[in-house]
C-alpha cells in the first residue's frame, strides 16, 4: 500500500430521498472526497460499507479516482444509511441514521499504519468514529499527523465530551445551528483557549468564527455576503470544510483559508442534493 499524505476517516452513507425514492451515495465524508478530487487534493478515504453498499459506491470512487482500501472496505452489516426529505422551502431534512457497519468501526493494523505515517488526517465525528479517533489516540498512532475533526452540529456532544476530544486535535470545525448569544459558544471559546488549539465555527450566512488560542488567544469574525439559494444548504458545510482545509493546508493562512472556505460553500447552494448531480451519474 502507497503511502498517504492525507487521510479522510468517516462515514459513507446511503443517501435515502423519501420523496422519490432515489438512493445515492452520500455522507459528510463522501462530499469531502468529492471535493478534494475537484481541487487536486490527493487523499485515502478510510470507512466501512455493508456488501449491500459495495457496488453503488465502487462506481461513485471509480468515476471520481477516490483512493480507498478495497481489502478492508466491506464489513459484516448493513451500509450506514440515513433518510433524507426536502421541505417546502427548499431545504432538507435528515433523520434516522442508521449506523450499521459502523457501530464497531475499528481500523485495521493496515489502516492504523497509513494514519500513523500520514501527514494530515480530518475525522468527521459521528460517535462511531469518535471512539475510534480516541482509541487511536490512546494508543499513540493519533501522534504525528496534523489532526483536524469535524464535530457537525454539536447536536450529538456535550461540552464534557469536547473537553476529553479537542485535546487530541489540532483544529476543529463546528456548525452551529443555533443563536450566537448561546452561552455554551464562550465556554467552547475558552476551552479552546486553554488547550492551545483551533476552532472554525461556521454560521451559514451568519459568519464564521475563528478562536485561535495556537499563541496568544485570538478570535476573528468573518462575515459571509448571503447569496440566494438556488438548490439547498444541505453541502455546504462540507464544501467549506474540503476548501478551507486544501488552503490551510498549502498556505497555513488563516483568512485566505476562511476566504476559500467560503467560496466551496457558496458553490454548494447552487445543488439540490449535496452534490451536483453530475455527481452522481
Amino acid at each position: 500500500m502507497a503511502e498517504a499524505e492525507t487521510i479522510l476517516l468517516g462515514a459513507a452513507s446511503l443517501d435515502i430521498y423519501k420523496a422519490d425514492g432515489r438512493i445515492l451515495p452520500g455522507g459528510g465524508c463522501l462530499n469531502m472526497a468529492y471535493h478534494w478530487r475537484q481541487l487536486g487534493v490527493p487523499h485515502l478515504f478510510l470507512t466501512r460499507l455493508g456488501p449491500d453498499g459495495v457496488q453503488l459506491f465502487q462506481a461513485f470512487f471509480q468515476r471520481h479516482e477516490i483512493a480507498h482500501l478495497p481489502e478492508s472496505l466491506v464489513g459484516n452489516g448493513r451500509t450506514p444509511s440515513i433518510d433524507i426529505a426536502f421541505l417546502p422551502d427548499g431545504q432538507i431534512y435528515m433523520d434516522n441514521f442508521v449506523e450499521g457497519v459502523l457501530a464497531d468501526f475499528r481500523l485495521t493494523p493496515a489502516e492504523e499504519a497509513a494514519v500513523a505515517q500520514a501527514a494530515r488526517v480530518h475525522a468527521v465525528l459521528v460517535d462511531s468514529v469518535a471512539r475510534e479517533v480516541h482509541r487511536l489516540a490512546e494508543k499513540g498512532v493519533w501522534q504525528r499527523p496534523f489532526r483536524s475533526a469535524d464535530f457537525l452540529d454539536f447536536r450529538h456532544f456535550s461540552l464534557e465530551q469536547f473537553v476529553k476530544t479537542m485535546p487530541v486535535l489540532d483544529l476543529g470545525f463546528i456548525g452551529w445551528p443555533g443563536a450566537l448569544d448561546d452561552p455554551l459558544l464562550p465556554q467552547l471559546r475558552q476551552i479552546v483557549f486553554d488547550l492551545g488549539k483551533l476552532l472554525v465555527v461556521t454560521l451559514g450566512s451568519r459568519g464564521v468564527w475563528v478562536w485561535d488560542g495556537r499563541s496568544t488567544p485570538q478570535e476573528w469574525f468573518y462575515n459571509v455576503d448571503a447569496i440566494p439559494v438556488q438548490g439547498s444548504t444541505v453541502g455546504c458545510g462540507d464544501a467549506f470544510i474540503a476548501y478551507f482545509l486544501a488552503e490551510f493546508w498549502r498556505s497555513g493562512d488563516l483568512k485566505a483559508a476562511v476566504a476559500q472556505g467560503k467560496v466551496g460553500g457558496a458553490l454548494a447552494t447552487g445543488w439540490k442534493r449535496p452534490l451536483p448531480e453530475t455527481a452522481y451519474e
